[in-house]
């Protein structure tokens, strides 16, 4: 299957300016990002048959100022950090409702008191039926 690196700019009003590099002349424009990539795909078809550009692997280059780029990357990193805090709490509170009702004997719904979560989460997360 066929990849090719897709560049989105916007001009001055607003628009975004889509272009496959490999191809001279593929190019399009939308409002949105999601409305280029549809078009490119279109103006793809021009340039190899209906099937492979619709088979294609897009690469998005998404042009933007410095600052745009660095706070976009900025907030990347921002959500994989929460997301592996996301799991971590699962994990940890996972033991600790384990530990709350089958080591401390508390029940199910004293445990969720302490962990600040429903009692039916409790007793999914320590596998009580």
């Amino acid at each position: 299957m066929a990849s090719y690196k897709v560049r989105y700019e916007r001009d001055p009003s607003g628009w975004w300016i889509v272009t496959i590099p490999k191809f001279q002349g593929c190019r399009t424009q939308g409002r949105s990002i999601a409305e280029g990539r549809k078009r490119i795909r279109e103006a793809l078809a021009l340039f190899v048959d209906e099937a492979a550009a619709d088979r294609a692997t897009l690469v998005d280059d998404i042009r933007l100022p410095a600052a745009m780029k660095r706070k976009v990357r900025e907030v990347a990193a921002v959500r994989l950090r929460a997301e592996r805090l996301k799991k971590k709490a699962l994990d940890v509170t996972r033991v600790a409702a384990s530990h709350l009702t089958r080591r401390a004997g508390l029940s199910v719904r004293d445990a969720a008191e302490m962990l600040g979560i429903s009692h039916q989460r409790v007793q999914q997360l320590a596998g009580h039926k």
